[in-house]
């Protein structure tokens, strides 16, 4: 299979984006494997004319509108991402009439609907410092992650309007599990994404994206780390730092959509030629402005 992939992709003059997440056979056969924000710039680098992306549909998109010019795939068009479908384009305009002014900013996790709608986007890695470009005097409106959100917040030191999103897989970890994967591991550090709850964050060491825990990973001098995210990371980390020893606080922190993409149906999708991802025009080009925004704070 993995050489069928090879060979599909000179072929087709594909390149492969995996995120962090995704099954590790699948970032084994990627060319590029990162976090939203990495992925987001290579997506505006890659020469080749196909660009099939490992994640979750808000990715593919993302790339598909940095790249109207060239063909975005996606193996399952049905691995979604619970928290940006929990505001759309209209709950975000209705609120953005509640708040005239306000500069509106969304988290990369949300649809091209909400993106269009937003002066700014955000990545777990670079939020902090896309919104210290953001006037202090400015009302902020924050969505769909009210985490994130309040992690960003809080680091500023200014109060932010948040909508009630999540996601359903860090919202699982709990400050028992932590509790007891600490007294399991005594002085390993901890390092979590900020898409947890206030209170897990408040337990942790480190409260990073997933790219800024593989820096970590190579730069910390412990032996044993101890990881609050989703379990998918496990694999990069592992492969990366094979001298190092990487406990998950919990099992059960599996995205089921990330995990939907597999070296069956990437094939597939390279074979023929599916499942493509098309923006609208208009929104598209609203939503690039977003992202663009973003990009260019570097």
């Amino acid at each position: 299979m993995t050489e069928e992939i090879e060979k599909l992709k000179r072929a087709r003059n594909a390149v492969v984006l995996a995120h962090n997440y995704t099954r590790g056979e699948v970032q084994d056969v990627a060319d590029y494997t990162g976090d939203s924000l990495e992925l987001a710039r290579l997506a505006t680098q890659v020469e080749a004319d196909v660009i099939v992306f490992c994640g979750v549909y808000f990715m593919a998109e993302t790339a598909a509108i940095l790249n109207p010019a060239k063909t975005v795939l996606i193996p399952d068009p049905t691995a979604g991402c619970p928290m940006a479908d929990m505001i759309t384009g209209g709950q975000l305009r209705e609120l953005k009439s509640r708040h005239p002014g306000a500069v509106a900013v969304c988290y990369v996790n949300s649809t091209a609907e909400v993106k269009a709608e937003c002066d700014i986007c955000v990545t777990s890695g670079n939020a902090e410092r896309v919104m210290a470009t953001i006037p202090r005097d400015r009302e902020i409106i924050f969505v769909p992650d009210r985490h994130l959100g309040s992690h960003v917040s809080s680091l500023e030191g200014r109060e932010y309007v948040l909508w009630p999103g999540y996601c359903p897989t860090h919202a699982r970890l709990t400050a028992a599990t932590v509790e007891a994967a600490r007294a399991a591991h005594p002085g390993a550090p901890l390092m979590v994404h900020p898409e947890c709850p206030r209170e897990i964050r408040d337990m942790a060491d480190e409260r990073l994206s997933t790219g800024g825990m593989c820096r970590f990973a190579r730069e910390s001098k412990a032996d044993t780390i101890l990881v609050g995210t989703e379990v998918g990371i496990l694999h990069r980390l592992r492969r990366e730092n094979p001298g190092k020893t990487f406990i998950p606080v919990s099992d059960s922190l599996v995205c089921p959509n990330m995990k939907k993409t597999t070296l069956e149906n990437l094939a597939e999708s390279l074979r023929e030629m599916k499942t493509r991802v098309v923006v609208q025009e208009d929104i598209a080009v609203r939503a690039r402005r977003a992202i663009e925004a973003m990009l260019a704070v570097g």
